[in-house]
């Protein structure tokens, strides 16, 4: 519990960038498809660098490391499709990033269920993979949506992706305080 604890902030960090990428999507719904998919590569290869780094970081004391690498290395290589292709189509990145959204909705799920043990916030990693298995799934049913939409689903899904990696994260945080009984009473600090 102590190794997963002391990583909290890659676990905030990755929800800070999902929030961003979705604010930014939200913001600017007009951007054009090369932006979008830009903005996706480097979201999904941040995403998948952070999530790597928390693997390594925890790998190898417990057995719960691998889902978290897979997750990185599925984020990582979602990345560098979309920076190796950037003319890709519209249809081509709806499956790109439906396929991605499923894959780490599930592994999401998987490890919080096997961290249910260890910490009891796990409701939360739960909900972000159930999240992302539904944005996944609604990508595969209309993916001819309107670009648009697109921009607006894509939004609203890391907008709530990432306050609850956010929330994940720093919850994290308050259990290694506990468990260190450091506690801090200043405002910035929460």
């Amino acid at each position: 519990m102590k190794e997963i604890t002391r990583y909290w902030w890659l676990v905030a960090l990755r929800g800070a960038a999902a929030v961003l990428f979705g604010v930014a999507c939200i913001l600017w719904p007009g951007l054009s498809l090369l932006v979008l998919v830009l903005l996706f590569g480097a979201y999904a290869l941040v995403d998948g660098i952070f999530a790597i780094g928390a693997a390594i970081a925890t790998g190898g004391r417990h057995g719960r490391w691998w889902g978290l690498l897979i997750e990185g290395i599925v984020g990582v290589g979602a990345g560098i499709l979309t920076f190796v292709f950037p003319g890709i189509t519209a249809f081509a990145l709806l499956i790109l990033i439906a396929a991605w959204a499923i894959v780490t909705g599930v592994l999401e799920v998987v490890a919080a269920i096997r961290l249910r043990q260890e910490m009891g916030n796990e409701v939360l990693l739960v909900l972000s993979g159930i999240a992302s298995v539904l944005f996944g799934a609604i990508l595969f049913a209309a993916p001819t949506a309107g670009a648009l939409a697109v921009v607006w689903l894509i939004g609203a899904y890391s907008l709530i992706a990432g306050l609850l990696l956010l929330v994940l994260g720093f919850k994290l945080r308050g259990m290694r305080q506990q468990t260190e009984g450091q506690y801090s009473h200043s405002p910035a600090l929460g």
